[in-house]
């Protein structure tokens, strides 16, 4: 039986090849294990193989895992899923990294509710770069608007963007949709330099997403296994 220790292993080593590839820096790749819907031991196991960076995309279920593990200090906690009104605030308290705002009323709620204390939630906007039904996500055009809002926000900042293309098998076919989205996040970055990070790949794109620029890659079942 393959370990999670052995599959981030493979996971971390897909990574260096893909980069290698295009005459990249691995270390400008950062690996998040996506979680959801899998059992503390499994993320612990990660953990104590040295993985620090977790994505959820259940609001209650990441929420207790965040609470259960909380004395585990060094692990950055990443929301990923769609976000609905009534779930801004849990999320706002409890993560690090929002990767999945995609509209105007989700940004202002997030901004109201992150703690004063804490320190402003890392946000990064998700772009509908296909044009997909079945995809969360702003417009190409909504995309100025809501990155000026969450610029503005005092308790949001403003890291980036993230996207989920149409599924395809085709290498050429996720590089394209890959790098349209790097062509919105350059041209973003000349308005807000800051900006450091490109959200784009998961298990079965990672290395198209890597050639076009992703300086974050999203990995559940390549690391956890399918889920149930």
């Amino acid at each position: 039986m393959v370990t999670i220790a052995e599959r981030l292993d493979a996971a971390y080593a897909r990574i260096a090849t893909a980069a290698k590839k295009c005459n990249r820096d691995e270390k400008d790749i950062t690996l998040i294990a996506v979680s959801k819907k899998k059992p503390l031991e499994d993320i612990l196991a990660a953990f104590d193989h040295g993985h620090r960076e977790f994505a959820e995309s259940y609001v209650q279920e990441g929420v207790e895992k965040v609470q259960a593990l909380n004395d585990h200090k060094t692990i950055v906690w990443h929301f990923i899923g769609p976000i609905q009104s009534n779930k801004t605030k849990a999320i706002a308290e409890h993560f690090h990294w929002v990767q999945s705002v995609d509209r105007e009323k989700i940004a202002r709620r997030l901004n109201e509710q992150r703690p004063t204390n804490m320190k402003p939630l890392n946000i990064l906007i998700q772009v509908n770069i296909d044009n997909d039904d079945n995809k969360s996500g702003c417009a190409v055009a909504q995309l100025p608007q809501l990155a000026e809002l969450v610029n503005n926000s005092r308790q949001l900042h403003l890291r980036g963007l993230m996207a989920i293309p149409a599924k395809t098998d085709s290498f050429d076919a996720q590089l394209q949709s890959f790098e349209k989205l790097k062509a919105c996040f350059d041209k973003l970055q000349t308005q807000y330099p800051q900006l450091d990070t490109l959200s784009m790949g998961m298990s079965a794109d990672v290395d198209a997403a890597i050639a076009a620029g992703s300086t974050m890659v999203r990995v559940g079942t390549a690391i956890f296994g399918e889920r149930s």
